[in-house]
């Protein structure tokens, strides 16, 4: 069994001196998986097609969410719908697509990585069929992911990336200051949870309101912070989850309870169901966010991606 594990080394816990990347590299020689160590879009998508011409059965992506969209990215536009299996190894600031597909994985980073590693490498990891996202926009952008949004997603990354420090205590932190703040107006709120000038047209029908607060699409019930607003996310391998609102800074917050409990949002003029296309159409040129990279364009299409197979110890 040939594995290849692509340590992604902009990743925040892989670089010199990581105890993560020291266990996968000393895992990987111990169980004879080939190591690939990537710094660009460009370097990864070279190692792409090598693992085409050469051959491979499994490929462990060690990284955070980014990393691991960029991986499935970049082996999806060398082997199509065929994409090898892969696995999820921890390695970044956050990894809610891995602890999403392998919600028993526990432990510290270094030990969790190691175990999947050698799971992978012995023939014992288990597959489970996921589906992805196509994302598509008009600058040019062409990526394979799991989660998308614009509106109150996007500001919120803007002031998460603008954060002195990243993480899991920082982002649960200033979703905390956004929505209490919602029910005063303060400025912070105002600026996150503000509907945000945008066209969505779903599954080739147009939505009458033009501007929304919140747009996801995914493949996973939990976005992130244990919000599970894509409740029925994973129900199909041919339809992802679109929950759109234009509620208020104030009426987003009402939400919260039934979001984190993975109950559907209420309200008038919003959309919940399972689609094939989702069409977003800003006013202008406007942030959205992929698997937590932030992008920006003025028309973005999603559309259902290539199902993969996950492996997970």
């Amino acid at each position: 069994m040939t594995v290849d594990l692509v340590l992604n080394r902009n990743a925040r816990n892989l670089g010199e001196g990581s105890p993560v990347r020291r266990a996968l590299v000393t895992a990987a020689s111990r169980h004879g998986a080939r190591v690939h160590e990537t710094r660009t879009l460009a370097e990864l998508d070279a190692l792409a097609w090598a693992l085409a011409e050469g051959g491979t059965s499994a490929v462990v992506l060690a990284g955070g969410d980014g990393s691991a969209m960029a991986g499935v990215t970049a082996l999806s536009r060398v082997f199509g719908n065929t994409v090898p299996p892969i696995a999820l190894a921890p390695g970044g600031t956050v990894g809610i697509i891995a602890s999403n597909l392998d919600a028993d994985a526990h432990g510290p980073a270094p030990e969790r990585a190691v175990r999947l590693l050698r799971a992978v490498c012995e023939g014992t990891a288990t597959a489970r069929s996921t589906p992805t996202l196509r994302v598509r926009d008009d600058a040019g952008g062409d990526r394979v992911a799991f989660i998308f949004g614009a509106g109150l997603v996007a500001r919120f990354f803007d002031v998460y990336d603008a954060a002195p420090s990243q993480g899991i205590a920082v982002a649960a932190s200033l979703a905390t200051r956004a929505f209490l703040g919602s029910l005063v107006g303060t400025p912070f709120a105002k600026r996150v949870l503000t509907p945000v000038a945008c066209a969505l047209e779903v599954d080739g029908t147009p939505r009458p309101s033009r501007a929304w607060s919140l747009v996801l699409a995914s493949v996973v019930k939990d976005v992130g912070l244990g919000i599970r607003a894509t409740y029925r996310a994973a129900e199909s391998t041919e339809r992802f989850h679109v929950v759109a609102s234009t509620r208020s800074p104030r009426g987003l917050a009402s939400q919260v309870p039934r979001v984190m409990t993975g109950r559907p949002m209420v309200g008038d003029d919003q959309v919940d169901a399972l689609v094939r296309v989702l069409r977003v159409t800003f006013a202008e040129r406007d942030s959205y966010v992929v698997d937590g990279d932030a992008c920006r364009a003025r028309e973005v299409t999603v559309e259902t991606g290539p199902v993969v197979s996950v492996l997970v110890a």
